[in-house]
């Protein structure tokens, strides 16, 4: 397999992967984000932990849909996830009204 076409596989899992999200993201409340991953989630709960003077926090999410293009199976029952460094969690705003998609 050649660079090029390594590329081109990497860039049609990608796009497949970005059309998914499109299919899946009105399906769930909340848009996590860690310095690791992307995910979508219906329930989130951020705690923050110390240890030894050290700040962490634990991330739990559940009925989770994972931004992973080499992952067989992203949509997951419950995960969680441990991290020092910054972790964003946004409510997703779903309209009302969907205009219709260009044909």
């Amino acid at each position: 397999m050649s660079a090029e076409d390594l590329e081109q596989y990497e860039s049609k899992l990608e796009l497949d992967l970005y059309r998914e999200y499109k299919d899946v993201v009105n399906i769930f409340t909340y848009a996590v984000e860690t310095e690791r991953r992307f995910y979508l989630c219906n329930a989130v709960d951020l705690k923050v932990r110390t240890e030894g003077g050290d700040v962490y926090y634990e991330v739990s999410m559940g009925d989770a849909w994972v931004w992973d293009m080499y992952r067989p199976a992203r949509f997951v029952k419950s995960a969680k996830v441990l991290t020092f460094r910054d972790v964003s969690i946004e409510e997703i705003a779903h309209s009302e009204f969907q205009l219709p998609e260009d044909r």
